[in-house]
């Protein structure tokens, strides 16, 4: 009973100190090492479950959240971090995640991590490209990658006794694959037509817009696919040299989520990934700034509805206040017209949403959605709204209070509601293997460490209506703004409006 009230009490402390400059608390250590003892909770003794439940009274926290399968993590001699977590069921999650995308680039490389990911995947010395493609498709797997800003990701998702030939795959693509140059030109055309399909997504263009404006003259404000000219221009020269640059042991996480065993996964990786070279170290980036600007693309010609986001600086991974920003976009919230589930939006206790759904009698907007964006060493937080060209204003209006009223006015019911929603979509990140493989390898390489979902409930926990204006006056209240919209936008606020609505001159 004490460690766990110690053990609450302490949360905001090491809550306050940031994710990764600490290790974890010696109390969740302790209590995770009671409970993750071998065997079910069936074949425990009583003094066990008893100790177990002395452990979670007071708190909200219940035992089959304590008792989560352990994250084993191993590093090989060239610096590849191995690591596991175990999952009943017949298939498994393997994949390579790494420290490396769009923001690892120059304006004259910029495209050409999006672009390896398509050519990963066009043959190797070893596989042609149609015996890679019917290997996979007799093994019933299904391989895939993404390229962000700040991680690149190749991962499969195969049966559990076909692991062994899913790391030598997945092995073999990442280090001998041939880039052909006539492959190369081919796939000129294919991300060209990527391009006009991303551009065909109004919300995908706004976030590019944003980050531009948001991080000018930073690699953070370049976009994902690069411009036309580099798609283009690209040569198997410059694939092979970003390869060298970044692609590194020690900016790699292994990670393997399903019904497997640690060992195994270590000594498939030590033959098949333990020649990949090591690198220098993290590469330290510089912090880009951010500037409250605005791009704006006025186009009436685009139908009834304009696109906006409007941001503030946010903060990065590691950020001891990470969490409560998290909380402030659920408090936020998302709305969509006439998908709004059991509660309409003129009923719901989401004050934002409450208010955008009843202005001007039909509502100002036909959808909206808080963001809370992390990087590195920065954020973006704000939203993301659709809404008609007469109610650009009063949209932007609602959601810029909605954003400062947390400065000034937050409740507990608004802030526990939140609490419940995030909770349950952190747990809901736990039914999938890819989505729990993903999550390991994102946290080993920004806090260099997993976070126990208790952990996280607990400093989720500690957080209540003071805090969340503690945390939105430090870095919201009178904040510059960086803005984006597109289409039927006359009746757009300027920027220095928008602005002026990070703070109140009222109570």
């Amino acid at each position: 009973m004490a460690i766990i009230s110690k053990m609450h009490q302490s949360a905001i402390g090491f809550c306050k100190l940031g994710f990764r400059s600490i290790p974890p608390s010696p109390l969740l250590s302790e209590a995770f090492t009671r409970l993750r003892k071998p065997g079910t909770f069936a074949s425990r003794s009583m003094a066990s479950l008893a100790t177990a439940i002395d452990l979670v009274k007071g708190t909200k926290l219940s035992l089959n959240i304590l008792n989560q399968p352990p994250c084993e993590v191993t590093t090989l001699s060239n610096g590849l971090r191995v690591a596991s977590v175990r999952m009943p069921g017949a298939a498994s999650t393997i994949g390579v995640w790494i420290d490396s995308g769009s923001r690892f680039e120059t304006h004259q490389t910029n495209g050409v991590a999006h672009f390896l990911e398509h050519m990963i995947f066009k043959g190797t010395n070893q596989r042609t490209r149609l015996q890679l493609e019917e290997e996979i498709e007799q093994k019933g797997a299904h391989l895939n990658a993404y390229t962000a800003r700040e991680q690149t990701g190749y991962y499969a998702r195969c049966f559990n006794k076909d692991i062994p030939w899913c790391v030598e795959l997945l092995g073999d693509i990442l280090q001998n694959s041939k880039m052909d140059p006539d492959q190369i030109e081919s796939e000129k055309h294919v991300i060209l037509r990527e391009m006009e399909e991303v551009e065909k997504s109004m919300e995908e263009v706004i976030f590019d817009r944003l980050h531009m404006t948001a991080f000018r003259d930073s690699p953070l404000g370049f976009t994902i696919l690069g411009p036309v000219e580099n798609i283009k221009n690209m040569q198997r020269e410059l694939l092979l040299e970003y390869i060298d640059k970044n692609y590194k042991a020690d900016r790699m996480v292994f990670c393997g989520v399903g019904d497997l065993e640690h060992d195994q996964l270590v000594t498939l990786a030590e033959k098949h990934l333990g020649s990949i070279p090591k690198g220098n170290g993290p590469i330290v980036l510089e912090k880009p700034l951010f500037v409250g600007s605005e791009l704006l693309n006025r186009n009436d010609d685009m139908g009834p509805n304009a696109h906006i986001a409007v941001a503030l600086e946010g903060v990065p991974w590691t950020n001891p206040d990470s969490v409560a920003f998290m909380l402030m976009q659920s408090i936020v919230g998302s709305y969509k017209r006439n998908n709004e589930g059991i509660v309409p939006g003129k009923l719901s206790g989401n004050r934002t949403i409450h208010a955008v759904a009843n202005r001007m009698t039909v509502g100002c907007a036909e959808s909206f959605s808080a963001f809370n964006t992390c990087y590195k060493d920065t954020g973006l937080f704000g939203f993301y709204a659709e809404c008609d060209e007469v109610a650009v204003d009063h949209c932007v209006g609602e959601l810029m209070f909605g954003i400062t009223s947390m400065c000034y006015s937050v409740t507990d019911e608004e802030v526990e509601r939140a609490k419940r929603q995030l909770m349950l979509q952190f747990l809901s990140m736990s039914d999938s293997t890819s989505t729990v493989a993903e999550e390991v390898a994102r946290q080993l390489l920004v806090y260099k460490r997993r976070m126990p979902i208790a952990e996280f409930m607990l400093r989720l926990d500690k957080i209540d209506a003071e805090e969340i204006k503690r945390v939105a006056w430090k870095y919201l209240h009178d904040s510059e703004v960086a803005s984006t919209a597109i289409g039927p936008i006359h009746g757009m606020p300027s920027i220095i409006e928008i602005r002026q609505k990070t703070y109140w001159l009222r109570y």
